[in-house]
C-alpha cells in the first residue's frame, strides 16, 4: 500500500515537470506579446487611417457642385520630412479576400478607387514602409490635355476653379489669395522639356526651365518646373507643351 502511494506521488511529480517544461516562461510569453505588438505597429501607425476614412475625404471633391471641368483630384502621399524619399513607395489597398496595388506617380499621387465593397469592409490602405514618415492628403491639380495645347483663358479658369475649391474647404480662409499663374511639373531626369508661350498672333516664346516644388506649398524641390504667369488682364494666347507633364498646378499669391 505504501509502495503504491509512493509510485502515485512519483508519477504526479513527473507529470508536473513535463507540463512546466511545455509551458512558456513568463519572459518568453512577454517577449512574444512584445513582438506581436511591434508587428501590428509596423502596419497600423497612430496617424494611419482606413480606406473608409480616405473615401470620405476624397468624396468631398466628387460632391462639390461648383464648376470643376478643368481640374482633377488625387490622393497624395506626402513625406513629413523632405529628406524622406518617395522613391520605391508602394501603396496597397488590402481587403479581406484580396489586395489591390495602387500605382503612384513621381509626386506620390494615385487615382483614388471608389469601391463600395472596400468601404463596407473598412479595408486598409498601407504602405511598404513605416507610415509614420508619411501622411495622406487630397491634391487638386489642373487636368492635362493630350494634345499639349492650353489656352491661357482655360488655364486661368482652371486656376480660379482650384482657388474656389480651396475657399470651399477652408470656409473662406483662402479668399485673399489670387491666381497668378500655373506650373508645369516634370521629373528631374526628364530631358525633353520644351514649353512655348504664344500671345495672340505674336511669335512663340520659349519659357525657362527651373527647379522647384510641384505645388506652390510643396517643400520638395526635386522637380523640373516651368511657370506661366498671368498678366493683369487675361489675354488671348496659348501654352504649347511638347512633353506631357506629371502635373499642372496652380500658383497663388496674396
Amino acid at each position: 500500500m505504501l509502495l503504491t502511494k509512493y509510485i502515485l506521488v512519483l508519477i504526479m511529480l513527473l507529470l508536473a515537470g513535463v507540463a512546466s517544461a511545455q509551458m512558456p516562461t513568463k519572459d518568453a510569453a512577454f517577449n512574444r506579446v512584445v513582438m506581436e505588438s511591434a508587428n501590428v505597429q509596423n502596419v497600423h501607425e497612430e496617424d494611419w487611417f482606413s480606406y473608409r476614412d480616405a473615401y470620405r475625404m476624397m468624396l468631398v471633391f466628387e460632391k462639390y457642385g461648383k464648376p470643376k471641368q478643368f481640374i482633377q483630384n488625387h490622393l497624395q502621399i506626402v513625406s513629413k520630412n523632405k529628406n524622406v524619399p518617395l522613391e520605391g513607395l508602394r501603396l496597397i489597398l488590402r481587403r479581406k479576400s484580396s489586395q489591390l496595388n495602387l500605382p503612384l506617380d513621381a509626386i506620390g499621387r494615385v487615382v483614388f478607387p471608389f469601391l463600395k465593397t472596400a468601404y463596407d469592409e473598412n479595408a486598409e490602405i498601407i504602405l511598404n514602409r513605416s507610415s509614420g514618415q508619411y501622411r495622406f492628403r487630397p491634391r487638386v491639380s489642373i487636368a492635362p490635355r493630350p494634345e499639349g495645347v492650353y489656352e491661357i483663358a482655360d488655364l486661368y479658369a482652371a486656376c480660379m476653379q482650384i482657388l474656389a475649391y480651396q475657399n470651399y474647404l477652408d470656409r473662406g480662409e483662402s479668399s485673399e489669395k489670387k491666381c497668378v499663374g500655373v506650373r508645369f511639373v516634370y521629373e528631374k531626369k526628364e530631358s525633353n522639356v520644351r514649353i512655348e508661350y504664344k500671345k495672340n498672333e505674336g511669335p512663340l516664346q520659349l519659357l525657362p526651365i527651373l527647379e522647384g516644388g510641384a505645388f506652390w506649398d510643396d517643400s520638395n524641390e526635386g522637380f523640373k518646373i516651368v511657370n506661366t504667369f498671368f498678366s493683369s488682364e487675361v489675354e488671348q494666347g496659348q501654352v504649347i507643351v511638347n512633353t506631357a507633364p506629371i502635373a499642372i498646378s496652380a500658383l497663388f499669391s496674396k
